[in-house]
């Protein structure tokens, strides 16, 4: 497996052609190199503009811009596709990036199976698998659910797979990347070993891994509620429970991208038992297997440990049942205390909600959440943030997991390309 980070590329300031503090640092050939990434980004996430505001946009001239637009062109990663009216002069042609020009994979990798799709260059979604989902799997169980699902993606869509820049592993722990590129995945609270991510695909792809809730904050970043803010947190809520950090515009991950397992921070001393092996957890509160144990041991009754449990608890809550009632307030002031101590912390413009009991709670018990977290934040921090559900839905991680091969072509696209024409990629 090639390095994630080879073709990686950190886009700061305001993108212009020379000049500033960095610029010293900057070949011709490293500058051209940014300000390509920075074009083909700015189509990407607009889906359609123009040469003018595509110049505008990146802070680069109208000759940079079209001389980028065109080798763009010329790589099959850009198409005009038609023209608006001007004030008076030629008709304004329109850029959008060439559904075809590339192809991405992103795999949402839980415990109890895989959802992986299919996205073209606009970052739609073209195709989808589904493996696994009624109980917990191993890492060998899932690296079969992989293989299967992308060999019947490879199989109904094998123009695409010739243009596959790679797949993207969304995974449910900490990854690390090695030295020399190696990534592994350590999932304590799964009770799995280490597991070498090179070995969850038994296929020769570009493998691309990231913890779940930071796909899931990337999908947000670019395309979703996240879009645009500076400070902003995103939090997974499912059977584990996660989160990603937005500072100054950027995807927080710390020393070894194992920054911010909210999950496993403590909300009570000598609380309850979480199944990281220790207590008092974030997770052992508002995780999906911690709600539902705590409405039976209340004296709940019902089926299942999913979607449909989680909702008829919110059902009977509605209802006016009593036992139901205490379980969901009781979940509110956990929830509150956990993402207002986020807020104390890290002052976010937005505090965003998803995983699929994210969106179930954001569903019913929306402005209830709201109160919770600002009554559990100091009052000046807790009147600055707006509280928004994940745009994606349950396509969230999957769709911030394709996004880390395409950044890789949007780093250095002629390079990802060579490399996917000699069938590397």
């Amino acid at each position: 497996m090639r390095h994630p980070d080879r073709f990686r590329v950190t886009m700061t300031g305001n993108g212009a052609d020379a000049g500033g503090s960095g610029a010293p640092s900057l070949t011709v050939t490293s500058l051209r190199q940014r300000n390509t990434a920075l074009a083909l980004r700015q189509i990407i996430i607009a889906g359609q503009t123009t040469r003018a505001n595509l110049a505008r946009d990146c802070n680069l001239s109208m000759a940079s811009i079209t001389n980028i637009v065109a080798d763009l062109m010329a790589d099959g990663l850009v198409a005009e596709t038609g023209s608006v009216a001007s004030r008076g002069g030629r008709p304004i042609t329109l850029l959008e990036p060439e559904p075809e020009g590339s192809y991405f994979i992103g795999a949402d990798v839980g415990e109890r199976g895989v959802a992986v799709e299919l996205f073209d260059l606009r970052m739609t979604m073209i195709d989808r698998e589904f493996r696994g989902g009624r109980a917990e799997e191993d890492p060998e169980a899932i690296a079969r659910d992989l293989d299967d699902a992308v060999r019947n993606l490879s199989e109904r869509n094998p123009e695409a797979m010739a243009r596959l820049v790679g797949i993207g592993l969304a995974l449910p722990g900490v990854v690390e990347t090695a030295e020399g590129g190696e990534q592994t995945l350590y999932a304590q609270s799964l009770g799995w070993p280490p597991v070498r991510v090179r070995d969850l695909i038994d296929r020769d792809l570009t493998i691309f891994a990231e913890n779940g809730a930071k796909t899931m904050a990337r999908a947000e970043m670019w395309f979703g509620a996240a879009r645009g803010a500076d400070h902003a947190v995103v939090a997974l809520l499912g059977r584990g429970v996660g989160l990603g950090v937005v500072s100054d515009g950027v995807l927080q991950g710390g020393t070894m991208s194992s920054a911010y397992e909210w999950g496993h921070t403590k909300i009570e001393r000598h609380g309850r038992s979480c199944r990281c092996g220790g207590t008092g957890c974030v997770e052992a509160y508002i995780g999906a297997d911690a709600i539902l144990a705590a409405w039976a041991d209340a004296g709940g009754r019902f089926e299942g440990s999913g979607w449909g449990a989680i909702g008829r608890l919110l059902e009977a809550d509605e209802q006016g049942d009593a036992v139901a009632q205490a379980v969901v307030a009781d979940l509110l002031v956990s929830l509150g205390a956990a993402l207002g101590g986020l807020v104390n912390l890290l002052n976010p413009q937005r505090v965003i909600v998803g995983g699929w009991v994210g969106l179930r709670l954001m569903e019913s018990l929306a402005p209830r959440i709201e109160q919770a977290i600002r009554d559990a934040a100091l009052v000046r921090a807790g009147s600055q943030f707006e509280l928004h559900t994940s745009a994606f839905g349950g396509d969230s991680v999957a769709l911030g997991a394709a996004l880390l091969p395409l950044e890789a072509l949007i780093s250095q696209p002629r390079a990802v390309l060579d490399l996917r024409q000699t069938g590397l990629g």
